[in-house]
């Protein structure tokens, strides 16, 4: 499946007349690490939107609590569509009326190693190991560092699917947990939630 059949469900819930987001249309870069971001998203429900490139497209989990650097912290992540790499760099304000409308800032981001074995210790490909319902990764960003893991733990066959992220290893003690998302900088621009959406009211 290429990253257009992927995106067909991302294009088709937003009016690209209206909203700044990136379409997809941009050939994606090659090469280096695969990337993530965390963006903060103040829409409908304040929430973390937690994305990993996974060849062509990001795979996109909301998170409503935000990752958390404690291993004691089992977060909800809910599966949304699969956005383009150059949502990596979308901040701003989604309109009124649009699929998600609210504000965006790009809380962190950086690179990422997949770190996904088999029994026999034997690394299994990213995705597939999504596809089983389980994968670990090790995440190199300006606030996020170590090792997470997703876990698949409801399939969706009777509602709506499910997941967990979950920090692997000992918590770490360097400031960097989970924000208060109206006091959270992006780590793009330095600006707040409210800064963005100021600004754009300026524009």
């Amino acid at each position: 499946m290429t990253a257009e059949d992927r995106l067909g469900t991302y294009r088709g819930k937003r009016d690209f007349g209206r909203t700044r987001e990136p379409s997809g249309r941009a050939p994606a870069a090659g090469g280096g690490a695969p990337r993530f971001v965390v963006q903060i998203h103040d829409a409908r429900r304040m929430h973390f939107d937690f994305r990993l490139q996974v060849g062509d497209v990001l795979k996109s989990w909301s998170v409503p609590k935000g990752p958390s650097a404690d291993p004691g912290d089992k977060r909800l992540a809910v599966p949304t569509e699969d956005h383009p790499l150059e949502y990596e760099d979308f901040e701003g304000v989604i309109p009124e009326g649009e699929y998600g409308g609210g504000t965006v800032i790009v809380w962190d981001r950086g690179t990422y190693e997949p770190l996904s074995h088999d029994r026999r210790g034997r690394p299994v490909d990213f995705a597939e190991s999504l596809e089983r319902g389980h994968a670990s990764f090790r995440l190199h960003g300006s606030k996020l560092h170590g090792e997470y893991a997703l876990t698949r733990f409801r399939d969706g066959s009777d509602g709506e699917e499910a997941w967990l992220l979950v920090r692997k290893g000992p918590a770490r003690s360097d400031g960097h947990g989970t924000p208060d998302p109206r006091r959270a900088r992006s780590v793009r621009t330095g600006r707040t939630l409210a800064q963005v959406a100021a600004q754009a009211g300026r524009g």
